[in-house]
């Protein structure tokens, strides 16, 4: 019988991999297949960003009786909490499907490559935003360059890494 999450990952994939025959001479399967959900995932990061920001916590501060926190980190936290199920869901059962490590395993690593890219948000959303004084969620999507570099590198070097390296 067929679980959900494999129905849910041969429809994800059959519809990325409609698409591939135009970019294929550009990059590899694996590649396009990483463009196309971690792209995905990026954009509704951002929007989910923009909705929290704008119209979730109407650019306020968020008091809590020991910290604040400012709009953007706000948004940035609410964001993520979606966003992180959604994007291992995809790296593992779309993007990086011939891994034999555990799902525990796998979901430790992500977790710490995510936390690497949880303090780039961080940082940079704070320099952009604090010190440069650039609007909240143009920040957020210069921020995004820099992270998915990072991510993709971390992920199929080291969360996702395959016993044999010839598929990429």
């Amino acid at each position: 019988m067929l679980k959900l999450h494999d129905f849910i990952s041969k429809v994800i994939l059959d519809l990325i991999d409609w698409f591939y025959p135009i970019f294929k001479k550009m990059m590899p399967l694996k590649t396009f297949r990483y463009a196309a959900c971690g792209g995905a995932n990026t954009i509704l990061d951002i929007t989910l960003f923009f909705v929290s920001y704008n119209f979730i916590l109407q650019k306020q501060f968020i008091h809590l009786s020991w910290l604040t926190i400012s709009p953007h980190i706000a948004s940035f936290i609410i964001s993520f909490c979606i966003t992180f199920p959604i994007g291992f869901y995809l790296s593992r059962y779309v993007v990086f499907q011939e891994t034999t490590v555990t799902k525990s395993k796998q979901l430790m690593k992500y977790f710490i490559v995510v936390l690497g890219c949880v303090l780039l948000n961080y940082g940079f959303l704070k320099l952009f935003v604090d010190y440069f004084g650039w609007y909240p969620t143009m920040a957020k999507i210069a921020t995004t360059f820099f992270v998915v570099i990072f991510s993709y590198s971390s992920q199929k070097n080291f969360t996702f890494k395959s016993a044999d390296k010839t598929k990429d």
